[in-house]
């Protein structure tokens, strides 16, 4: 009701409301008339000299005119006349804006600007200066009172302030009360007094039936309900008076600023009708004329255009007999070049063009036959390269051919024209081998190879040498067959890299953009004619005319004409001289205009990245290949077997051949193949394997025929240790009988010692340095020849074993017994295999890979193995000592004639038993051995002496014994290498009971 009132009020009284310009009068409850109004009273206020403070913005936009509030303002035309009447306020935003703080400083200058604000005010010429000492005799005389007032102030509370305070709350709360007295229903906000049952509530109809016959109460009921609704009326007015005398202020100091704004907008209104006069007038004096002008040079330039549209049209034209030109001279880029460009003319100038309509679709069909000749042509330039012969040829056929078609492939982005070259290169592959058989079948005549018509099984009817000759033909063919291949790729890859560098530099000068100039412009045009150049080096172009061109473009930019009269004169030329390599200058025309206008028809830089990629790919595939080929080749040898049964020289040289090609070919094309190295490796398993079955069946057969005696040694054998002592582990070369030849010695000489051995000893030793030298030839055969060799020598060991300590050889070779020297012989063999164990362990060490020396612990268990059956001999020796002694002792009798002749047998067979075997055991293995002999035949003295009853009392049978005792000692010591030995035969006496 309070936004009610004060809207009806403005629209009433707009004349009052501008009538209170210069003063602000405060609205008081009068009275109240019959029509229920309000009437105030207006108080003069005194004048004020201050500037009108602006308030916030709550005015609509410019005005305009009726009808015309979605058109923009003319600059020249006249709007309609304004009035004040046409500005429209909403008072109650200005009232309750939240922003009042703000509200007199962004009033005009939030849509106007800075000029709108206020400004100070001059002081006036008439007023004196005042100053802080016409204030001093009045400061001095307050100043004590003021004191006292500052301490009571602080004591109590000013009664002023709290009857203000209780005066706005007890209004406050009579408001609300005497609001609280009218119906809600007056107070809603969708409160219409025309609908019946609003009506209803608000009169009965019972206070309305009519005159006649009314009574003294329904009169009196009437007037009740009118002074009822007087009295919501009051308290309504009231409320509404109470609000605006606390918001009158701002309300007429608002007016007074509308009345204001009103006085500047009419002074814009008159400028702006000024200006637009003025700009009415020039108008029609400076712009008509030059209108004029300006259209009559469009005109002319819109007929240039079409006259050159005309030219491009019969440039056009003549398209396809120009590409059927070029096609004939085998000039595919320049043709696809052209076709490009008319397509993008088409597109582009001559779009909609009625007589053209078919041509686009004829260029798309020519061009996809223009692919497959390319295809085609590449095709057959890949099988005649790779099909001609190998020597006395140049590597490359037809450079430029070769180029040219390139370049059209990757224009056309037929990247996988090196899958085309890869099928051809593998049927070369093939061919070159068929090829190398038949050659060397032609000058080897004495192979027979009637009725046989596969390579394979011709090559299996060659000798070794023949076909390892063969084999060094083929790697040689092969050499020359990448060769040629990497020679190819070069150039592709060449031009790969030509296009991607082209590629970057025309991308460069799309970054750098057209605002360059100067020194710049230059710089950009080099870069951008080495550009040109370097993607046409292959058709050797006449670079006047490129220059020509160049120089026109430039011309044609610097008079900013348009691009379409450009590329309709280079089509209308028409096909120039042809160059060199097959190649007009048309092509470099249409790739000038391709890298002006910004589109390349190229491969991304990504796609180049990846052929050139495949390039790579490729030579590494041509190296498998070739690999692949070689593999057949040795497996179609080795399915008879026959690699297997090479000597250990000639599987070195075909070992050394293939290491020879496989270098080569990785050095060629820097990738490491496996394939031929495996069957190489294979071959060589096989190899090791028939090696070590055939040494092992010869020592195996050396054994079984082995009667265990010591053999002389021949000089070449001692000649051979000699060089392992020196640190040779290979087998020297056999030499002649000569007249000086040595006399075979009786004993090995190894480091100072004698060593006596059977003649399968030396043949083993032989036998493993044959393994040695085999490692030295074939270093990748390493692990697998140690694990054999470790396998040989267990063999050994353990068929020496079989056949002397379990006797195997009695039945073998037919021995009659193992004698005490067939075992000390074995012995000594046995110690001398563990002698070069530990040299065999540090020259394999030296072969193999650090991942592969866990197989070197085969050696530690071989060691343990021999030692063990040393030890069990040296307890042979000794068993059968003592066998002996428990015979001969068990019929010992003290008594006389000393010494006795059981003594006398025991002494003779000891002496018997160093004969045998003091030439063969060193002299400490000797010491050891009698010591443990010795300690054997006091154990069965002892034994023999207790069940005599022999004591140690000193009497008759004590003597005898001693004397026994005697004669074995100084017959024991006698013997050459036991003079010093400690026999201590006091241990075998009991002691006196």
């Amino acid at each position: 009701m309070y936004v009610f009132f004060q809207v009806a009020s403005s629209e009433a009284c707009p004349n009052a409301m501008a009538s209170s310009h210069s003063s602000s009068p405060v609205p008081h409850l009068h009275g109240r008339g019959q029509g229920g109004t309000c009437h105030k009273d207006h108080v003069p206020s005194p004048p004020r000299h201050r500037n009108v403070r602006s308030l916030p913005d709550v005015c609509p936009k410019e005005p305009t005119g009726e009808g015309r509030l979605c058109d923009g303002p003319s600059v020249v035309a006249e709007h309609d006349r304004w009035t004040v009447y046409n500005s429209k306020v909403n008072l109650p935003a200005a009232l309750n804006d939240p922003r009042l703080s703000k509200r007199e400083s962004d009033f005009f200058t939030k849509t106007w600007g800075l000029d709108f604000a206020e400004t100070e005010v001059m002081p006036s010429f008439f007023l004196p200066n005042i100053t802080q000492e016409h204030f001093t005799a009045y400061l001095q005389e307050t100043a004590q009172r003021e004191k006292i007032h500052e301490r009571c102030k602080a004591i109590c509370p000013n009664k002023e302030d709290l009857d203000a305070i209780s005066s706005i709350t007890t209004n406050h709360e009579k408001s609300r009360a005497e609001l609280d007295q009218v119906p809600k229903i007056f107070l809603k906000p969708d409160f219409a007094l025309e609908e019946p049952a609003t009506f209803s509530a608000v009169l009965p109809w019972s206070h309305f039936g009519g005159t006649v016959g009314k009574s003294s109460r329904d009169v009196a009921s009437s007037k009740l309900l009118q002074e009822k609704l007087s009295h919501y009326l009051d308290v309504v007015e009231v409320s509404i008076a109470r609000q605006i005398s606390m918001r009158s202020d701002a309300f007429f100091h608002a007016m007074s600023s509308q009345h204001e704004l009103q006085d500047r907008l009419l002074d814009t209104q008159h400028a702006v009708a000024v200006l637009r006069e003025k700009t009415a007038a020039m108008e029609r004096v400076m712009c008509l004329g030059p209108l004029k002008a300006l259209r009559a040079a469009l005109t002319r330039n819109n007929c240039v255009k079409l006259h050159n549209k005309l030219k491009l049209m019969a440039a056009v034209h003549q398209t396809q007999p120009t590409v059927q030109l070029l096609l004939s001279t085998s000039e595919f880029v320049g043709a696809l070049e052209l076709i490009a460009t008319t397509k993008e003319v088409l597109q582009q100038e001559l779009q909609g063009v009625h007589s053209f309509r078919h041509l686009g679709s004829q260029l798309c069909e020519l061009e996809k036959l223009i692919d497959k000749m390319m295809v085609e042509e590449f095709s057959m330039y890949a099988r005649s390269d790779l099909s001609r012969s190998l020597r006395d040829e140049p590597q490359i056929l037809e450079k430029d051919r070769l180029e040219s078609l390139a370049f059209g492939l990757l224009r056309q982005r037929k990247l996988d024209f090196l899958d085309i070259y890869t099928e051809e290169m593998m049927q070369a592959a093939k061919a070159v081998v068929t090829q190398c058989v038949a050659e060397s079948l032609t000058f080897n005549q004495e192979v027979h190879t009637e009725g046989v018509a596969r390579p394979a099984d011709q090559m299996r009817l060659m000798a070794f040498p023949q076909w390892l000759e063969l084999l060094k033909d083929i790697f040689d063919s092969f050499i020359f067959f990448l060769q040629r291949i990497k020679a190819t790729l070069t150039v592709i890859r060449n031009v790969v890299l030509e296009v991607l560098s082209s590629s970057q530099k025309n991308r460069l000068l799309g970054d750098m953009g057209p605002e360059s100039s100067g020194q710049e412009s230059t710089d950009l045009s080099l870069v951008q004619g080495e550009a040109e150049l370097a993607y046409l080096t292959h058709e050797g172009l006449f670079i006047s005319d490129a220059l020509d061109q160049a120089q026109q473009r430039k011309q044609q930019q610097t008079m900013a004409q348009d691009q379409s009269s450009v590329q309709g004169s280079r089509l209308q030329q028409g096909p120039r001289s042809e160059a060199p390599f097959g190649g007009t200058t048309d092509t470099f025309v249409c790739r000038e205009q391709s890298l002006v206008s910004g589109e390349n028809p190229m491969p991304t830089e990504l796609e180049l990245n990846t052929v050139i990629n495949n390039i790579q790919d490729l030579l590494y595939t041509a190296s498998n290949i070739s690999h692949d080929r070689c593999v057949k080749v040795l497996q179609a040898r080795a399915k008879d077997g026959s690699l297997e049964r090479l000597s250990s020289a000639e599987f070195v040289t075909l070992s050394q051949a293939v290491e020879a090609f496989v270098r080569d070919t990785e050095e060629l094309c820097c990738r490491r193949s496996v394939s031929l190295r495996g069957a190489l490796q294979s071959q060589a398993n096989r190899f090791v394997h028939r090696f070590h079955e055939e040494r092992k069946t010869k020592l195996s057969l050396l054994l079984d025929n082995e009667r265990w005696k010591q053999a002389e040694v021949p000089s070449e054998f001692q000649d051979l240790v000699n060089s392992i002592a020196e640190g040779r582990i290979t087998l020297p070369e056999r030499k002649t009988a000569g007249p000086d030849q040595r006399k075979p010695a009786e004993f090995l000489i190894i480091d100072g010692q004698k060593y006596a051995v059977v003649g399968t000893v030396l043949l083993l030793i032989r036998i493993f340095l044959e393994y040695c030298q085999c490692v030295n030839d074939i270093p990748s055969i390493a692990t697998d020849m140690l694990t054999r060799l470790s396998d040989l020598l267990k063999h050994f060991n353990s068929r020496s074993c079989q056949l002397v300590l379990g006797a195997g050889a009695l039945q073998v070779v037919g021995l009659k017994t193992i004698t005490t020297k067939n075992l000390a012989l074995a012995s000594r063999c046995l110690q001398l295999v563990v002698h070069y164990i530990p040299v065999l362990r540090a020259h394999f060490e030296k072969k193999l890979q650090p991942k592969h020396f866990s197989v070197l612990r085969h050696f530690d268990h071989i060691t343990k193995d021999y030692n063990d059956h040393i030890s069990e001999i040296s307890s042979k020796l000794v068993a059968i000592m003592d066998s002996l002694f428990e015979k001969l002792l068990s019929k010992y009798e003290v008594k006389a004639p000393m010494p006795s002749a059981c003594f006398r047998n025991v002494c003779k067979q000891m002496a018997k038993m160093h004969e045998a075997i003091s030439e063969l055991l060193p002299e400490e293995q000797m010491q050891v051995l009698f010591l443990r002999i010795n300690a054997s035949f006091k154990l069965h003295l002892k034994k023999q002496l207790s069940r005599l009853s022999v004591i140690n009392d000193g009497g008759p049978q004590h003597g005898l014994v001693v004397v026994d005792v005697a004669f074995y000692t100084e017959n024991i010591q006698v013997l050459r290498s036991l003079e010093n030995l400690d026999l201590n035969m006091a241990e075998i006496w009991e002691q006196k009971r």
